[in-house]
């Protein structure tokens, strides 16, 4: 979530666990830790020419405003540590949009108060009287994030000296609606009624309100826009201004970005766009007419009066499809006909599958519709809960004591927990009576819990473990370590869910070794707590049980292709790309084996077609369309009357968990915004801002005319590697089916920026992108629609020490990924699979640091 607010399972509690356990046990804490003598801004990861605080938690960009030569980037921050936590106003300035200066914190929280999300303008005419005409004042709009019962409200602060320092309005605050989830105000001039206009999110609403004011203080409201477009999560960080179409001054369209997580087109986070009119008082976007799915051969409808032909396990299909919704479950829609799979029956405690008979995949996708809980599929998983390895037991917490082990603070009681605690979710997944729970009154008790000194003589350490994502090496962690020699040598936490599921550490290298392990919980915000159990040592890896609910494409005993819901009883399409599996035999097993939260499915309408169908989400219009592109907002006043929007380079979904120290979280190149008319529809466009160019350091290394033929080459030499690039590419179609180029390349790793001709889309693969072990959203594929032109696509590739930023086309397709590959990892390659490609030009640039 964003808007500096609370991550949204601190004060909802009722969300679904994540899937399974971090991967992060499985690899060396290397990463996470920085020796105390590395100079700044040159740590592991550290971006060279993206925005980072020289230390501590930064998430959305706010008060955007351009004032006296300077661009001023005010930004979420914590001032105290590198987790969210005492959200304020961190402060940096550019006089190109390139070069970062920070400075002092500007708005910072209280004792009463948070400091969330807003905007930031120039009072030119000192309407507020917090200055004078001759010197008019900075005014701050932000969201005032209330700790005495989480109310939130719209709020004024000033400054007279150029944004250094800074003064609450003594009337805060100057919008109360009595609200949780009322956030991010965006303020601007509205010249035709010479007024200020606020554009608002009435966030879990998935609403956009609008407000009039003559003097910042005193507001009347106009109206509301949604919901629209993507709703799977919340709608955050608003943002609405006017552009020329294809700079066309006397034909003006209006942009409201609205940032929405989780929901986003990549999944989590991410930012969407509608284009439209409005009037000063009303937002009218244009409209896109409906949907007709393409046609083809129903696979399974469930019409039947029974399943027919597909097998069910367990009791959460019942005995046959559902009518809608079944006991105790809210409305169900989006089913076409009168039946459709539903694993409600009994509640979200019942778990099951329904299995298909074998096929002969003879078409090119198969389309289905999906709604129910975001559980999605992980690798490694079982189905079942078999008996633990054979090995060495640690620890079961049976007996009612901690035996040898040794407690500090008072998170861990005096003895283990039976179970659930009081005002908890429901625990689940432990052995016999006993578990470590540190949700001992609640997520604000702190403490560690360390085993005696042991032997590593076996291949593996095993153990259950649930509750919070707070990795090792962050300032306020629950995690599970291990040491050798007093240092954390392995480390994993929970994933933000009750239930407890298995973790393994491959401990082989360490063979002979002393070790401990300590359970530490120094976390008091939401999912501030660990549940622990059965630590043992095993020549044998356990598996973690699935914990997954979705709709699975099995093909020689394994699954190839998944798709889960959305946290929605409102079903949607979804597609599988079935073209790398023709003639071979398939099933479609549709799982639920999740027990939390939105822990069920529902499923309809299996259709073999000729072209993939398209989601809501699909079919949304997205200003980036990679994992790490949210909280988007422009600036106010820039020169010569250019829109320029950054956004924060991370998502909710892993954002505590990057392996970034002392800081976390960078922001996104500076975008120069354009309305463009494409394949004949108006899209929002992008690129980087002009002003980058600045930091390239000498003349390009270039490659032209090339075919390249179901390879992976180099693409030029040594001379063109490195972690900081700016890459142009243009590739003329020949018959290869995907082809681009490969960053970041080395010792098994490599970012895959590639053109599938066959999809027409533009994609980015960070699965082998270095450390991916970030939870299980943070692998995978992500996808831009892109259409090629006069048979060229045209690529604009930025890389950094911990992100991409690829533009396609004329900036219409843009994904933003953050990668953490090995720091030797800096070769780049050209490739073509399936066919040729023909390299027109390539041109490679090595960047400076924006601090230099």
């Amino acid at each position: 979530m964003s808007s500096g607010r609370v991550p949204r399972h601190a004060h909802t509690r009722l969300i679904a666990a994540v899937a399974t356990v971090c991967a992060l046990s499985a690899a060396p804490l290397a990463p996470q830790a920085v020796a105390a003598d590395t100079p700044p801004y040159s740590e592991t990861y550290r971006p060279q020419f993206h925005f980072t605080p020289e230390k501590n938690w930064m998430n959305d960009p706010n008060g955007l405003v351009y004032y006296k030569g300077e661009y001023h980037l005010f930004y979420q921050y914590n001032p105290g540590g590198n987790s969210w936590g005492d959200m304020s106003w961190g402060h940096a300035v550019s006089t190109d949009l390139v070069h970062w200066k920070q400075l002092p914190l500007a708005l910072s929280h209280d004792d009463k108060e948070m400091v969330f999300s807003g905007s930031a303008v120039v009072d030119w005419n000192n309407t507020t009287g917090f200055g004078t005409k001759k010197n008019p004042p900075m005014v701050a709009v932000y969201t005032s994030a209330y700790k005495d019962g989480g109310k939130q409200a719209q709020s004024l602060a000033y400054s007279t000296d150029r944004g250094r320092t800074w003064t609450k309005y003594q009337g805060n605050p100057v919008i109360d609606i009595g609200s949780k989830e009322f956030r991010d105000p965006k303020v601007q001039w509205y010249a035709p009624t010479k007024s200020w206009l606020m554009t608002v999110s009435l966030s879990t609403e998935h609403k956009v309100r609008f407000y009039s004011s003559k003097n910042l203080k005193d507001w009347k409201q106009l109206s509301e826009f949604g919901p629209a477009g993507a709703t799977g999560g919340v709608w955050e960080c608003p943002d609405l201004f006017p552009l020329a179409v294809d700079g066309d001054e006397n034909n003006i369209k209006w942009v409201l970005v609205v940032n929405i997580s989780p929901g986003g087109i990549a999944g989590g986070s991410a930012a969407q766009y509608f284009i439209g009119d409005f009037d000063g008082r009303k937002f009218t976007p244009e409209g896109k007419g409906t949907y007709t799915p393409p046609t083809g051969q129903v696979m399974q409808d469930f019409e039947g009066g029974d399943f027919g032909s597909w097998t069910t396990t367990g009791t959460a299909f019942g005995q046959a499809p559902a009518a809608g919704a079944v006991d105790g479950q809210g409305t169900v829609d989006g089913f076409d006909g009168k039946g459709l799979a539903n694993s409600f029956h009994a509640g979200d405690a019942a778990t099951g599958t329904l299995t298909s008979p074998q096929f002969t995949v003879d078409s090119r996708y198969l389309n289905f519709k999906i709604g129910g809980g975001r559980h999605p599929h992980v690798p490694g998983t079982v189905m079942e809960q078999g008996p633990p390895p054979e090995g060495t037991v640690l620890a079961d917490f049976e007996g009612g004591t901690y035996g040898d082990w040794t407690t500090t603070g008072d998170a861990f009681g005096t003895a283990p927990a039976t179970g659930t605690l009081p005002n908890q979710q429901e625990v689940s997944g432990w052995l016999g009576e006993g578990l470590v729970n540190t949700y001992l009154n609640g997520d604000s008790s702190t403490g560690t819990l360390t085993s005696p000194e042991f032997t590593i003589d076996k291949d593996h350490v095993n153990f259950l473990i649930g509750g919070g994502n707070h990795p090792a090496g962050s300032d306020n962690p629950t995690a599970v370590e291990l040491l050798v020699d007093g240092k954390v040598v392995r480390s994993t936490t929970g994933q933000d869910g009750e239930a407890l599921n298995w973790a393994s550490w491959d401990v082989r290298d360490l063979a002979g070794e002393t070790a401990r392990i300590k359970i530490v919980d120094d976390n008091t915000g939401g999912w501030g707590h660990l549940n622990v159990d059965h630590i043992m040592l095993s020549d044998t890896q356990a598996q973690p049980v699935s914990q997954e609910t979705s709709v699975n494409l099995i093909v020689d005993g394994k699954v190839v292709r998944s798709a889960t819901g959305a946290g929605s009883e409102t079903l949607d399409w979804a597609s599988f790309d079935m073209r790398p599996y023709a003639g071979q035999k398939a099933q479609l097993q549709i799982v639920d084996m999740n027990t939390a939260g939105w822990g069920h499915l529902l499923a309809d309408q299996f259709t073999a077609a000729d072209a993939p169908a398209k989601s809501v989400v699909q079919r949304a219009d997205w200003a980036d369309y990679g994992k790490d592109y949210y909280a988007a907002v422009s600036w106010e006043n820039a020169p010569g009357g250019k829109r320029y929007m950054i956004g924060w380079m991370n998502n909710w979904d892993y954002a505590g968990a990057i392996p970034t120290s002392p800081w976390r979280s960078a922001q996104s190149i500076p975008r120069e915004m354009a309305l463009r008319t494409i394949d004949g529809r108006i899209r929002l466009t992008s690129q980087p801002v002009k002003s980058l160019t600045s930091l390239r350091e000498r003349r390009p290394e270039t490659a032209a005319g090339a075919t390249v033929k179901n390879t992976s080459q180099p693409l030029i030499g040594p001379a063109a590697e490195g972690r900081t690039l700016d890459i142009e590419a243009t590739f003329s179609l020949e018959d290869a089916e995907r082809f681009g180029l490969k960053v970041r390349t080395g010792a098994g790793q490599e970012t895959v920026i590639g053109y599938d001709t066959t999809t027409q889309e533009l994609y980015v693969d960070r699965t082998r992108s270095g450390a991916v072990d970030l939870g299980s959203t943070f692998p995978g594929v992500q996808t831009a629609p892109l259409e090629a032109r006069n048979g060229k696509v045209k690529l604009r590739i930025l890389v950094d020490w911990s992100s991409v930023e690829v533009f396609g086309g004329s900036g219409e397709a843009v994904i933003t990924d953050q990668i953490f590959p090995d720091p030797d990892s800096q070769g780049v390659r050209v490739f073509a699979e399936h066919g040729s490609v023909k390299l027109d030009q390539a041109r490679v640039w090595h960047l400076g640091s924006y601090r230099e």
